[in-house]
């Protein structure tokens, strides 16, 4: 019989279901929940859509209270971590590139202007000042 240590991840077997989570019988006659969060990686509405009793589950250990010999465990982080998909759903802009590929981030100049970028803030300031105008016109006329 070995002895549980936090982080270690064991087997057990589901011995009652509750609608906070899953009581889990332990090697050595020891008990551990896992709370209804620690499932799945999903969102668990309904814990009796993923487990039942007398299922034989891996749990890690999460932590183990010496005073009241309370185990708390999670499936989910015994589970293998999910591999992260390439997103293809999104369109890809035009004149976008890979942060790798900036030019700012290797240390070359930067590829508009200084200038550009002036002179878009001084249109930009224009039309601002000119709306603003605008709007405070029709506001003394009421």
């Amino acid at each position: 019989m070995s002895e549980l240590v936090v982080g270690s991840i064991v087997e057990g077997k589901v011995i009652k279901i509750a609608p906070f989570g899953a009581i889990v019988a332990l090697e050595g006659g020891k008990q551990g929940l896992v709370h209804i969060s620690q499932v799945a990686n999903t969102f668990v509405q309904d814990i009796n859509d993923h487990l039942k009793v007398d299922d034989v589950v891996k749990v890690k250990v999460l932590s183990i209270d010496p005073e009241t010999h309370r185990i708390s465990l999670s499936i989910r982080a015994a589970l293998p971590k999910p591999e992260r998909p390439e997103r293809t759903d999104r369109p890809k802009k035009e004149g976008f590139k890979p942060r790798e590929n900036r030019s700012h981030d290797r240390g070359d100049a930067p590829q508009a202007p200084l200038n550009d970028f002036e002179e878009k803030m001084k249109e930009f300031l224009k039309q601002s000042n000119d709306k603003m105008a605008t709007l405070n016109k029709r506001a003394n006329k009421r």
